[in-house]
């Protein structure tokens, strides 16, 4: 029978602890997400700014619907690039210092889109270096293109040097994330920076996370660290993140998003975003950078989450080392970050999935996330912090996951 392995395949994902399901979303707003009918304080939003539900990005999104309609109605090739998509485009490129920006549906595309472009259409060819923990979508693009990918181990310069020593044919492009997805670390920008001037490489930045909550008008780790178009030739970011709305850009040399426009089919063959979703985009944007105030709190409640874990977990917790014991005995670690992605690294698949069920049984949501999203044996609750959290959401966080962290003890 056809594709009678489906099912094995689904049942051996499932003995391992790494089946996936969705959950239906009946209701979010204020924290509180309704999942199957029960309530729970929601800590795994990348809304890092309460931006979806902000009332100005509303209206803004309603009034481009009105003048725009609901879709674009074509490529942006074709009829589908509006005055809408172009006055964001200007900003991005304005507020980031580079000539030029072009915006895709999603960050998955525009990392494809780069990646397949630039590999396939080289004479020459194209070596990639990309970070150990370097988003799968641009990986995914580097293995099956003509490019050649070499990884480096995590913000581990020394070892990236070592590669870029040897022998290479065509340019070399060195890939990395401004704010890390999952371990909610940073790169060593300014380092990459040198070492790329060093070899001769482009620089690319991944900067999903970054975009909204860093920088003095919200635009990144490029804003953040004052990292020029020479420093850093390619940014990428998202809008679905901090931002509150959806799809992503990419910024950089009014040759690059010309030649991306020419050879990247995921954005030629692409029906563009709806133009109402643009206007939305870039009323988040200015308000983002008129206003600190979200970005303030969102940092206070960081401090005030890895404080309270000391708290709760004493000495153990040792928040300012590389990575926190929480427990002698129960291996539990919770990664140094300063970011909004706290991670809970566990261990194993069954391990994390049990832990999320305590949390979830004293209504706090916090998903498992697993192999392949994280490398095996690094299993983890991965814990998102917002502006929108006030102080008592997160002692009541602190709290189940003692609890819960008890229970499996």
């Amino acid at each position: 029978m056809a594709f009678d392995w489906l099912e094995p395949a689904l049942q051996a994902r499932a003995e391992q602890g790494y089946l996936r399901q969705r959950h239906c979303q009946q209701y979010e707003k204020d924290n509180i997400v309704c999942i199957n009918n029960k309530h729970y304080l929601n800590f795994a939003s990348n809304d890092y700014l309460g931006m979806r539900h902000h009332d100005g990005v509303l209206q803004n999104w309603v009034e481009g619907l009105a003048q725009f309609g609901a879709g674009s109605g074509a490529s942006a090739l074709v009829t589908g690039h509006s005055q809408a998509h172009l006055a964001l485009e200007a900003y991005l490129a304005e507020g980031l210092n580079r000539e030029a920006a072009l915006l895709f549906n999603s960050g998955y595309a525009a990392n494809q889109a780069l990646c397949f472009a630039l590999a396939n259409a080289s004479t020459e060819g194209v070596s990639i270096f990309a970070d150990r923990l370097m988003h799968a979508s641009f990986l995914e693009a580097a293995n099956e293109s003509k490019a050649m990918l070499r990884r480096f181990a995590h913000n581990d310069k020394t070892h990236l040097q070592t590669l870029l020593k040897k022998p290479v044919s065509g340019d070399k492009l060195i890939v990395t994330e401004g704010i890390f997805s999952m371990d909610g670390d940073s790169a060593p920008t300014h380092d990459l920076v040198a070492i790329a001037k060093a070899h001769d490489a482009w620089l690319m930045l991944d900067d999903a996370h970054g975009m909204g909550v860093l920088g003095e008008r919200g635009l990144g780790t490029v804003e953040a660290a004052g990292l020029t178009q020479d420093h850093v030739p390619i940014v990428m970011g998202t809008f679905g993140k901090a931002i509150g709305t959806a799809g992503a850009f990419i910024a950089g040399s009014q040759a690059l998003i010309d030649f991306l426009v020419n050879f990247a089919k995921h954005y030629i063959y692409s029906t563009a975003m709806p133009s109402g979703q643009a206007v939305a985009t870039l009323a988040s944007l200015t308000y983002i950078a008129s206003d600190s105030s979200r970005r303030d709190t969102l940092y206070d409640n960081i401090s005030h989450f890895r404080k309270g874990i000391e708290r709760a977990f004493g000495q153990n917790a040792g928040l300012d080392e590389g990575s926190a014991l929480m427990t002698q005995s129960t291996p539990i670690t919770l990664k140094a970050s300063n970011s909004a992605i706290q991670p809970l690294i566990v261990g194993s698949p069954q391990k994390a999935l049990a832990l999320s069920e305590g949390l979830k049984a004293r209504g706090i949501w916090v998903p498992a996330i697993r192999y392949p999203t994280v490398p095996k044996g690094e299993d983890r609750l991965r814990i998102t912090l917002s502006a929108t959290h006030n102080k008592q959401d997160i002692d009541v966080l602190i709290d189940a996951l003692s609890l819960a962290i008890e229970d499996r003890s």
